[in-house]
């Protein structure tokens, strides 16, 4: 099938219901299914040898569990948790099939289905660049046509900016409601009104121990931001403070984050100036540790 000729009707969507019973039937007509809540299509397999790495992602979004089949799944996966505009996601929400130029069936399973705050729809494969072989191409193309000719949006995501990654990775250890202590929440905001160092602003609310958790959940929440994405958070990027709407509430920005350290909740402590070598070697674990 030509992606330029694609029709909804042309298209078959099959699915499993929240209750458990599996659906089928042509994308035109079912559409409107609130696929964000739907079961995966398919299980996750794990076995000896498995080449790829399958798990379960909590969504503080959700507020429960979405799978994935690959760590770079899983990396976006919590991306979109961390976006302010996503209100629900499901992970293998359907198949889709249709007839190839071979006049075989030719199938495809997205990796997740994105509700936004607006309403709207996103479909989301995931897949690097390098590993795109000329069968996916085409896959991806009619996979993009049919979405949007239900109004859907369609994108196909590579591996993250490593910054922002790690970042977020960092935050998601927050994320979960538990950590959120109204009290300090409102003293932190207060803090950060005029912009200040993290843990300056930290100690100026009271025990770090007590004060960390709920500050790097509220820039998880995205009431106190940061710039994620052109320095790590945990090594000494200073971004000028500002005022204004952004993420789920009004935020307050955060300056000189963490000051050259990471702090670790277990141990009390922080370890100082980690050493980022790129996007291959990652973290060194050399840094020395001192307790504040």
């Amino acid at each position: 099938m030509d992606a330029r000729e694609v029709s909804a009707e042309d298209v078959e969507l099959e699915y499993v219901s929240a209750a458990g019973v599996r659906e089928r039937g042509p994308l035109g007509r079912l559409w409107p299914v609130r696929f964000e809540s739907v079961r995966p299509e398919r299980h996750f397999p794990a076995f000896r040898g498995q080449g790829n790495w399958c798990g379960w992602y909590w969504s503080a979004t959700c507020g429960g569990h979405v799978g994935y089949e690959s760590w770079l799944e899983r990396d976006r996966l919590m991306l979109l948790d961390f976006d302010p505009l996503v209100t629900g996601m499901s992970s293998q929400p359907f198949r889709l099939s249709w007839v190839g130029p071979d006049s075989k069936r030719v199938r495809h399973t997205p990796d997740f289905f994105v509700r936004r705050d607006n309403g709207k729809a996103l479909v989301v494969d995931v897949r690097p660049d390098e590993r795109i072989e000329p069968e996916d191409a085409a896959k991806f193309a009619v996979t993009a046509a049919a979405c949007h000719s239900v109004g859907w949006g369609f994108a196909r995501l590579g591996a993250p900016d490593a910054a922002l990654m790690a970042n977020v990775r960092w935050l998601a250890g927050y994320r979960h409601p538990r950590v959120h202590r109204p009290d300090v929440a409102g003293r932190l905001v207060e803090v950060f009104t005029d912009g200040a160092g993290l843990l300056d602003g930290a100690r100026r609310v009271g025990d770090q121990i007590a004060v960390l958790p709920v500050l790097f959940h509220l820039l998880w929440q995205q009431v106190l931001t940061t710039d994620l994405e052109t320095g790590l958070l945990c090594g000494g990027h200073a971004g000028p403070a500002r005022h204004g709407p952004g993420g789920r509430r009004g935020c307050r920005r955060v300056r000189d984050c963490c000051e050259r350290v990471t702090w670790s909740a277990s141990t009390g402590g922080c370890i100082r100036s980690p050493l980022w070598r790129g996007l291959r070697s990652g973290w060194s674990t050399r840094a020395s540790r001192r307790a504040w």
